[in-house]
């Protein structure tokens, strides 16, 4: 099978599991895949990007505090709706959203000190969580063991992570909504923290990225966001061919 088809057999079989849209009935996920990426370092256009985003994001949280009263030195992630919305998400399987965080909450806190610069394909997705205030993901599609899907964990998968700076397998609560493959959870608390195996690394040339959207960013705002992200891969990675695919409710 070529690698065209084979990446789109791949996305093909992804899927938002029942358990998940009985959640959220509004939960929408779209999936990228890029093939012929090049890997490396940060570099001036990713810097950019993210600086681009750091200023539409305080822009984003100060009109937020404005509208909630708190001056014009803005108010906390939280207050704005589409994170609001995550932080109920994540309240709603168990999870306490002020310890474990959505993704883009985590990623907004650090706006006012600078996001950090990791390398030139989370770079651009960072970027564009922060700027249209959505938690995005990237990971290395060569180290998938079969296809993706979200579902509600049972509590025994395997997640292979760190802790204190040494590799461990550690497992997510029983009902927490994750992202995982045939060998294990790929991302735990639907978008809190990737594993170790399929992290984007120097030598990754194919990554899938996963944006998603509630209600509150509303699909116009999860497919703006889709169009940004490949216009970018596309001009940062000339070589790149990209697929896309929408998954969730209805879909």
């Amino acid at each position: 099978m070529a690698d065209a088809d084979r990446w789109r057999d791949w996305l093909d079989r992804a899927v938002v599991e029942e358990s998940v849209r009985e959640l959220r009935p509004d939960y929408l996920a779209l999936i990228v895949v890029a093939a012929g990426l090049r890997p490396g370092p940060s570099d001036a256009a990713t810097d950019a990007l993210l600086a681009e985003a750091e200023t539409e994001a305080k822009a984003a949280l100060a009109a937020a505090g404005s509208e909630a009263g708190a001056g014009s030195g803005g108010t906390g992630a939280g207050d704005l709706p589409a994170v609001a919305d995550w932080r109920l998400a994540y309240q709603a399987f168990g999870a306490k959203p002020k310890r474990t965080r959505p993704s883009v909450e985590a990623l907004l806190r650090r706006v006012d000190t600078g996001l950090p610069r990791i390398d030139r394909l989370t770079d651009v997705y960072n970027a564009i969580s922060v700027k249209h205030l959505l938690p995005a993901g990237g990971e290395d599609l060569d180290e998938y063991v079969g296809h993706a899907r979200l579902t509600r964990a049972k509590g025994d998968e395997p997640f292979d992570t760190t802790k204190d700076g040494e590799p461990v397998i550690d497992y997510p609560e029983p009902g927490e909504v994750i992202w995982r493959d045939d060998a294990g959870v790929t991302c735990r608390c639907w978008n809190w923290r990737q594993c170790r195996r399929t992290r984007i690394t120097g030598s990754t040339t194919t990554a899938v990225f996963i944006l998603d959207g509630l209600a509150a960013l509303g699909k116009d705002g999860l497919l703006a966001a889709g169009a940004e992200l490949a216009g970018h891969l596309g001009r940062l990675h000339p070589d790149a061919s990209l697929i896309t695919r929408l998954i969730g409710a209805g879909q």
